[in-house]
């Protein structure tokens, strides 16, 4: 995989402001829309309601000495399984028989083993050279530079943490102009045990902000677990991609396509929403031969076994 440093030109900038291992581009020019004020984070980070820090580490270690974990030895691997190839791509990007994605655990900073272990991949962080760009009708967008294998990783969708309450809050207090940048993660473990997980990159979030819907995706969100019990929103390419391509997923999921997290009723936001009458609909212009014609109204959810 090409991970070298792309030279920047007078009309590329680096969005990450060198946070990340490869430039994350700019591409400006003067039909270019206003750009969004925002904190840039390679990680997610914690917010409003949040009371687990997403930076501590609470999962413990394998004690492997090798280079690269085996299963027949690795703690790590015995408990949850081999999750990557021995090139990083996925194994596994097929829905289980129960329509939720499988649970993914990399080794983590309390494992002894190298840097390079294949159990380590999300963590290692952006690898790709991707680029901000504004598209013809649907805002800005992202691009890779580079071609992509199936089941490789691109990037996460990093955000503040936050909690059920302070994302009704948000969404309640959303303009109709505005776009809804939250993800739900809601994992089964066992009959009636859920555990919900909310990240909002409006105001601190990494290039995941940038892509766009589409209901043909060649992304695929996964939860994987490293350090802390807070999983790390992990995006795949659910196909081969070709350089130039716009990278998308479906907000709605992309394993089960599920409804989406309910955070209030019409009526409620109709009389609480700042400067609104309700949730407004947004037209999908993805251009997908089966295309719903529709944003996801509430909240994006992400199915997934834990």
């Amino acid at each position: 995989m090409n991970t070298s440093v792309m030279s920047v030109d007078s009309r590329l900038v680096d969005l990450s402001n060198s946070l990340e291992n490869v430039p994350v581009l700019i591409e400006r020019s003067s039909a270019a829309r206003t750009f969004p004020e925002f904190q840039y984070s390679p990680d997610s980070v914690d917010g409003p309601g949040c009371t687990i820090d997403p930076s501590e580490v609470t999962l413990p270690g394998c004690s492997c000495l090798s280079h690269s974990c085996f299963t027949e030895s690795c703690s790590c691997l015995q408990t949850h399984g081999q999750a990557y190839k021995g090139t990083g791509a996925l194994l596994n990007l097929k829905r289980t028989d129960s329509g939720y994605c499988s649970p993914v655990f990399e080794c983590n900073a309390l494992c002894t083993c190298s840097d390079a272990c294949s159990n380590r991949v999300v963590q290692r962080g952006l690898r790709l050279r991707l680029e901000v760009y504004s598209t013809e009708i649907r805002g800005w967008g992202v691009r890779t530079l580079e071609a992509i294998p199936h089941g490789t990783f691109v990037c996460e969708y990093a955000g503040e943490v936050i909690s059920f309450e302070e994302a009704r809050r948000r969404q309640l207090a959303q303009r109709s102009e505005e776009n809804n940048y939250i993800i739900a993660v809601r994992e089964h473990a066992g009959t009636g045990s859920i555990t919900e997980t909310f990240v909002d990159p409006a105001v601190v979030g990494n290039i995941g902000r940038f892509l766009n819907h589409s209901c043909q995706p060649n992304l695929l969100m996964q939860p994987v677990r490293v350090h802390s019990v807070v999983p790390r929103l992990a995006l795949f390419a659910g196909r081969n991609i070709d350089a130039q391509e716009e990278l998308t997923f479906d907000y709605s999921g992309g394993y089960s396509n599920q409804p989406p997290v309910e955070l209030c009723t019409q009526s409620d936001a109709a009389t609480q929403a700042s400067g609104t009458h309700g949730l407004q609909r947004k037209e999908c212009h993805c251009g997908a031969n089966n295309c719903v014609h529709f944003l996801p109204l509430d909240l994006s959810i992400i199915h997934a076994n834990s």
